[in-house]
């Protein structure tokens, strides 16, 4: 995960709708089915995917109201505390 760039798609859904990126993750889930897909492609999309799960979980903690700084640096927190687990 990276958070640049889940922020600038934190800022996306802020000034649109969460619903474009809720229809994009459908359709990158349903291209990781193709079975022609190339390790390398499928690391790009599960990156993606991650991405903007990402920045689902902290456009929801902003609505909650939580700071946009706050609610990034918490989700790496939890992220980066799942992954020394």
């Amino acid at each position: 995960m990276k958070l640049p760039v889940i922020k600038h798609l934190t800022q996306f859904i802020e000034a649109n709708d969460e619903d474009y990126i809720v229809e994009t993750l459908e359709t990158l889930e349903a291209l990781t089915e193709v079975p022609s897909l190339k390790d390398e492609e499928l690391d790009v999309i599960g990156e993606m995917i991650s991405n903007m799960y990402g920045a689902l979980e902290v456009h929801k903690m902003i609505k909650d109201g939580t700071s946009q700084k706050e609610a990034l640096n918490s989700f790496m927190k939890r992220v980066l505390g799942s992954i020394d687990s």
